[in-house]
């Protein structure tokens, strides 16, 4: 097959269903806004990964041999908006939402994965590890594009609701910014592992 289909959706699976930046600001979201409201956000997060897995498919990587130092500015980039998502996490309380507290929406969610290093991550190995050689470039970009996005929309919500359920057991006590700080934590470690120990060599 010119594309491992199988392999690659069972690599996927393992990659979108994890721990990492995106998940956890999914998790955070469900947690501070509960899932209704968070839903345009996760929409957004799943489409904002077609954002990279197209360039990508159509010869972005080609650029990155030519200027490397585009991006590792990307790379490093991402990691500070990340983190500057969980510094916003971490001071958050669950119990404190106004009218003016409005979830992140649909757009807010759409530059999670262009700014996430360890979507650019999978998206490289889905090229090079499941794609075989000679294969059309619509054919491996539109295959890659329709498993990742499959995954993202039963695994995203499920991180999101996650959160909503946990944010129902702790707000308003004291655990909720035990809770809040440790989303926080977890967002910031998981860009350090991509960055520096999950291969995200983008």
């Amino acid at each position: 097959m010119p594309v491992a289909t199988t392999s690659f959706l069972i690599f996927a699976a393992s990659q979108v269903g994890t721990p990492g930046p995106a998940n956890m600001a999914l998790l955070a979201t469900g947690a501070r806004y509960g899932f209704r409201s968070a839903l345009p956000f996760v929409l957004g997060v799943a489409l904002g990964k077609q954002l990279v897995i197209w360039p990508v498919g159509y010869g972005l990587m080609e650029l990155a041999d030519q200027v490397p130092w585009l991006f590792t500015v990307l790379k490093y980039a991402s990691a500070t908006y990340i983190c500057w998502l969980a510094w916003k996490v971490a001071n958050l309380r669950l119990s404190v939402g106004t009218g003016q507290d409005k979830a992140p929406g649909f757009l807010a969610g759409l530059i999670v994965h262009p700014l996430n290093p360890k979507a650019w991550a999978m998206i490289v190995a889905g090229f090079t590890g499941f794609v075989s050689a000679g294969t059309s470039t619509f054919e491996a970009t539109l295959t890659i594009a329709l498993v990742l996005l499959s995954c993202q929309l039963v695994l995203h919500p499920i991180w999101t609701f996650a959160g909503d359920k946990i944010a129902q057991a702790v707000a308003g006590r004291p655990a909720e910014k035990y809770l809040m700080r440790t989303l926080a934590a977890l967002t910031v470690l998981s860009v350090l592992f991509v960055l520096f120990g999950g291969g995200a060599h983008i």
